[in-house]
């Protein structure tokens, strides 16, 4: 296998994609001649030309428009948000047109685009640049939302959504482009809608996806040196939701705690355990617990920063609630 940073193997999909399909184009700010605020699309201006790699001014919700209006068209638009953040002013396009376009043209004109770009916090940007809005898009029939959390799945997940006929919202870590991992040679395709377990265990189930299956991981070794064995699932597709893979899991162990990077109201851990409590209730020795983002704007200091985000710590005290509760 190949060693690859999670930003090359983004860039490897976008490329692949491109030459099989002559209907795939990017589009975005800086995606073209600056190659990228995150250098993704380095060298695709060169290799696909102006037609398939646009320069577009600051104005997220037109180039939006236009992707969507291109995608009715038979086009497969790769639209490019510099962030997530910036996607606010263009959810008139994602949610009104893009996601609804299926259902009120009475299935005649599928919408096969997807949106992609950073998402969540980074380090120290500030509360308008540090949202993870995820559960947001989640909560719109008609799209599917992707959040790979490594290198391989980060390809794989990328060329699937956009070979998929729906609208796929597909973001992507703002602090794992540089992550190095193991990515498979040739065709490497990773189904939407299908959770992975990055680490099998039998003690207690963790629940994780993009940046926080790292943290879930490293709190997962620290959990081993004390006796718990802890196996943790990365959803890698937030809607549709792998619910089977979670029960099968909870099933097995007896308990969760699911950790993410969002707020805690209203958050994707919200629907998991709403899941999980019809599925699985019978098979829970303790109350599912969350570890999420503080209920705060996002702080620009360092230290309340690090103390609003998930940790293995505050994963460790959670399983360890849950694991003495016979």
């Amino acid at each position: 296998m190949a060693i690859l940073t999670y930003r090359d193997a983004l860039n490897e999909a976008l490329a692949e994609e491109m030459e099989r399909d002559p209907s795939v184009f990017l589009m975005g700010e800086e995606v073209a001649v600056y190659q990228g605020a995150y250098k993704v699309s380095k060298g695709l201006l060169d290799r696909f030309g102006e037609d398939r790699v646009v320069d577009t001014p600051i104005t997220e919700l037109g180039f939006a428009g236009l992707g969507v209006g291109a995608a009715m068209t038979g086009t497969r638009p790769v639209i490019e948000f510099m962030t997530f953040n910036f996607a606010l002013l263009a959810i008139d396009q994602i949610v009104n047109s893009a996601a609804k376009m299926l259902y009120m043209s009475g299935g005649q004109i599928p919408i096969p685009m997807v949106f992609r770009g950073p998402g969540g916090a980074a380090l120290q940007l500030g509360a308008q640049h540090s949202q993870a809005f995820e559960s947001w898009y989640a909560n719109i029939p008609g799209l599917k939302v992707v959040m790979p959390a490594t290198p391989a799945d980060a390809k794989g997940l990328l060329k699937s959504s956009i070979r998929d006929n729906n609208p796929v919202i597909f973001i992507e870590g703002e602090m794992l482009y540089n992550m190095k991992g193991e990515v498979p040679e040739g065709e490497h395709l990773v189904p939407l809608g299908v959770a992975d377990i990055k680490r099998p265990g039998n003690d207690v189930t963790l629940v994780s996806h993009s940046k926080t299956v790292a943290v879930a991981l490293k709190a997962a070794e620290q959990l081993s040196a004390d006796g718990i064995d802890a196996e943790v699932i990365d959803l890698r597709t937030i809607r549709p939701l792998d619910i089977d893979a979670l029960t099968a899991s909870v099933k097995k162990t007896n308990r969760c705690v699911v950790v993410e990077e969002g707020w805690n109201f209203c958050g994707v851990g919200a629907q998991v355990v709403d899941d999980l409590q019809r599925t699985a209730f019978d098979y829970l020795d303790a109350p599912i617990l969350r570890v999420t983002g503080a209920d705060v704007p996002m702080p620009y200091n360092k230290q309340l920063e690090k103390a609003s985000k998930p940790s293995p710590d505050r994963i460790i005290d959670a399983v360890k609630r849950v694991s003495y509760q016979d």
